[in-house]
């Protein structure tokens, strides 16, 4: 079995918005049966509706206009992300931490008029977390690593570094985890 940690980041602003996010960046690591981190795939995405980033959202994710003037729509990008973890060949489970990413994939997959079946292989680690560890409610990435003792690494709010470290959580309770 493939367990594609993933993170997404979307387009955003500050404030409430109407408008609909697209993501902007995919970033996943694939851990497999031993627990190993065996690769790592990123890939920006250029927004279809709303393709000029706003400020809020360029100094959140560290993502530059240019990464995503110059990256594929979602309709490759996603298809580049599904061959990179094997699909539809090898067996799979899609990890996020809580449910926004997953419907984030959805709602880019009905914008582009892709198939969303490939979505259903997920589970939120984040509830799962909160379950096992008993806590009133689930909590962010970033406190569950305080809460583990373990080290942010990278820039959080973007998509590959918060994938490496939700991969953390993930590795250190593998047998917890519910499919």
């Amino acid at each position: 079995m493939n367990y594609i940690i993933f993170d997404l980041e979307a387009t955003c602003w500050d404030g409430w918005d109407k408008s609909q996010n697209e993501t902007i960046e995919i970033g996943a690591v694939l851990v497999n049966d031993s627990r190993e981190i065996v690769s790592e795939f990123v890939q920006f995405v250029k927004p279809l509706k709303h393709p000029t980033l706003s400020e809020f959202c360029k100094n959140l994710t560290s993502i530059k206009q240019e990464d995503v003037d110059d990256a594929p729509y979602f309709s490759e990008a996603i298809e580049n992300f599904k061959s990179w973890f094997g699909y539809p060949e090898e067996q799979y489970m899609l990890c996020s931490w809580g449910f926004y990413d997953r419907k984030q994939f959805e709602s880019d997959s009905i914008i582009h008029g892709l198939q969303i079946d490939w979505i259903e292989n997920h589970i939120s680690l984040k509830h799962q977390y909160g379950k096992f560890k008993k806590l009133k409610r689930a909590i962010g990435m970033k406190n569950a690593l305080e809460h583990e003792g373990l080290k942010l690494d990278g820039t959080h709010h973007r998509g590959i570094d918060d994938a490496r470290n939700i991969a953390k959580i993930f590795i250190k309770y593998f047998d917890e985890w519910e499919y």
